[in-house]
């Protein structure tokens, strides 16, 4: 006897997924998701917890070329590429540097502004107001720098959020020293970005995904999906490592692995490992009410229900080299300067991989010339921010519905 025939599969359980199968299903769609690993798996379990819906500024920014040969020298700097992986990494390098001119600059922050801006609302949506209200605090965002004057990095965030209309409110050092007892004096001034917050736990607000889309009828297999070949008659089969299955619609959400599904298709989009790197402290001796950006050192402290996570920095390696714990190290290092009085006893490091696209917006949209092939992958350092506004287009992409924006925007067709 053959399998049934999926309408929809999901391949990918993280927040993106995950989001995207769940506003498919309240659409009344019929939808499966294929991950081995029970939510959430990937970098949706071990990220900042920051969700930025008041973040428009993408990671590429005029001056990046001067800042290659840092890249490759300094193996602990916030970033740095592996000499042995550089050859592997420079054409995505080259997109990223190019992704950093200012025209283009402008185009990425209008188009993130316009994914971004509904983010609590989807959210919301997803999770309904009772857990929403347990799992998210809208409760703004520090920025701060251990400099007097402004840096020429913070004056284009500040214009890029002035072009925006975005929010925001300068913060001397007395504001820093009354908001958050204990931090350093080194750090001189900051900016409070209010229609920012996070979430007290990535691990439960995904779980709690995955377990009303289980409440809204929706089927989780846990596979690892291995091949996906096209049928002549339409649709796809998919060889996971322990089954196959045919489905008439693919949604490819699989983060940094997403590539190695969508090479064998021919299917090229600049698509890079992000490897980030968290440290967990217990019991910080840091009480915060938001998070804050240390944008002098490159790295983010979250307020969490299980203590206090450090998380930043990024290291181009692939996804087959170790992890390299000299830079988890280092962010224990930052936080002890930041807050020379934090208790770091019990401290657990932890690395995940960001897939991330070289001009920091996600690929969300249908493959050209592969019908029914439809993409939600390279959300990078947003994930927790831009993938429910992601599965919310792409829900409206498959079903034929308006969109409130330019869905080209985020298109995979714009890479080709």
């Amino acid at each position: 006897m053959s399998n049934p025939v999926l309408p929809i599969a999901v391949i990918g359980a993280g927040v993106v997924g995950l989001s995207t199968a769940l506003y498919l299903r309240r659409s009344g769609r019929d939808v499966t998701i294929i991950d081995p690993l029970p939510p959430p798996g990937g970098a949706s379990y071990g990220n900042a917890g920051m969700i930025s819906a008041d973040t428009s500024v993408p990671i590429a920014l005029p001056g990046m070329l001067r800042k290659v040969p840092s890249w490759l020298t300094d193996p602990l700097g916030p970033l740095a590429v592996r000499p042995s992986y550089f050859p592997k990494a420079l054409p995505w390098l080259m997109r990223w540097i190019a992704a950093s001119r200012m025209p283009r600059v402008l185009e990425i922050s209008d188009a993130m502004r316009a994914l971004h801006k509904d983010a609590f609302l989807c959210w919301k949506e997803l999770l309904g107001p009772q857990n929403f209200a347990d799992l998210v605090r809208p409760a703004g965002q520090v920025h701060v720098w251990e400099t007097d004057a402004e840096t020429p990095g913070a004056a284009l965030e500040r214009q890029l959020r002035e072009r925006q209309g975005i929010a925001s409110q300068a913060l001397t050092s007395d504001d820093l020293r009354q908001m958050f007892p204990g931090i350093s004096t080194a750090v001189r001034r900051g900016v409070l970005v209010p229609g920012n917050g996070y979430t007290v736990s990535p691990q439960r607000i995904v779980q709690t995904l995955h377990r009303l889309f289980l409440e809204a009828g929706g089927r989780v297999v846990a596979e690892n999906v291995m091949k996906i070949m096209p049928r002549e008659d339409g649709g796809y089969d998919l060889m996971t490592n322990v089954g196959f299955h045919t489905v008439q619609q693919i949604v490819v959400a699989a983060g940094a692995w997403s590539l190695r599904l969508l090479e064998p298709l021919g299917v090229s989009v600049p698509l890079e490992t992000e490897r980030g790197y968290h440290v967990m402290l217990p019991t910080p001796n840091v009480s915060l009410t938001t998070t804050l950006s240390n944008k002098s050192r490159s790295f983010g402290v979250t307020p969490m229900e299980q203590g206090l996570r450090v998380a930043g920095t990024v290291e181009i390696a692939g996804l087959d080299a170790p992890p390299d714990e000299r830079r988890a190290k280092a962010l224990l290092a930052n936080v002890r300067t930041m807050f020379p009085d934090v208790n770091t006893d019990g401290h657990r490091f932890w690395m995940g991989f960001r897939p991330s696209t070289p001009d920091s917006l996600p690929i969300v949209g249908e493959v050209a010339g592969r019908p029914g092939l439809f993409l939600a992958v390279g959300h990078g350092h947003f994930g927790m921010t831009g993938g429910p506004p992601s599965g919310r287009l792409l829900s409206q992409l498959i079903n034929h519905q308006p969109t409130a924006f330019n869905a080209a925007a985020y298109g995979p067709q714009r890479f080709a």
